[in-house]
């Protein structure tokens, strides 16, 4: 279960009384959000005041639900298991980030408005509807991606991207994805279950990205990210 903050400034710049459905509504009343260290359990966390877009991190994804829908979050919304949001140490509020399930494929954009969790090698705790949607769930903990996407509650990212090969060998997907970045086109290697996934990315339509294909006749599987 998630631990409430000892904070050592003061965490909470506003209220809200609605709950919302989406996660580009950051809720009224906030301004900017909390950039005061706290601490929890002995330690101190510093949460960034900015990071780039495109900015990953990898480990572990837990969520939160029944027992804390309704109250506070540490940005000073109430919150909604309903919603998708999510906790994280430090990112800054309102960022989007994108959440990759690593051993099914499956992913969901949550907005941070909330701090932990404050569980070793765990580094986000999506909501209810954020972890069904990629089966968390399910089985309570997985290993993720976390791509920023976004600032203040806005996505600055959207697209689509082919995926040209599954390998077991990290090597050969390496190789594969030199191979096809030459085409103009950014490539990534990405882990899911037992494979690493090569895509080309930075497709802004499907139509871009099926010309591609054609054009330089890949047999490969569009997906909108």
């Amino acid at each position: 279960m998630r631990i409430y903050l000892t904070i050592i400034f003061l965490l909470f710049i506003g209220c809200a009384t609605k709950e919302y459905n989406s996660y580009v509504l950051p809720a009224p009343g906030i301004t900017k959000s909390t950039q005061k260290p706290y601490v929890v359990n002995g330690v101190i966390y510093y949460p960034k005041r900015e990071v780039p877009l495109g900015w990953t991190q990898r480990g572990i994804a837990s969520w939160y639900g029944p027992n804390f829908h309704g109250k506070y979050t540490s940005d000073g919304e109430i919150y909604n298991m309903f919603a998708y949001t999510a906790a994280h140490k430090t990112l800054p509020m309102n960022t989007i980030v994108k959440v990759t399930n690593l051993n099914n494929g499956k992913s969901v954009i949550v907005r941070i408005n909330d701090r932990g969790p404050f569980v070793k090698g765990r580094i986000i705790d999506l909501s209810y509807a954020a972890a069904k949607k990629i089966g968390l769930d399910i089985t309570g903990t997985a290993p993720v991606k976390l791509t920023v996407i976004g600032f203040k509650g806005k996505n600055y990212v959207s697209g689509y991207k082919i995926q040209v090969g599954a390998f077991i060998s990290k090597i050969g997907a390496m190789k594969t994805a030199k191979k096809y970045k030459k085409f103009g086109y950014n490539t990534e290697v990405t882990k899911i279950g037992d494979f690493y996934k090569v895509f080309i990315v930075g497709f802004r339509t499907y139509n871009e990205a099926k010309k591609f294909e054609l054009t330089h006749h890949i047999a490969g599987f569009i997906i909108g990210d």
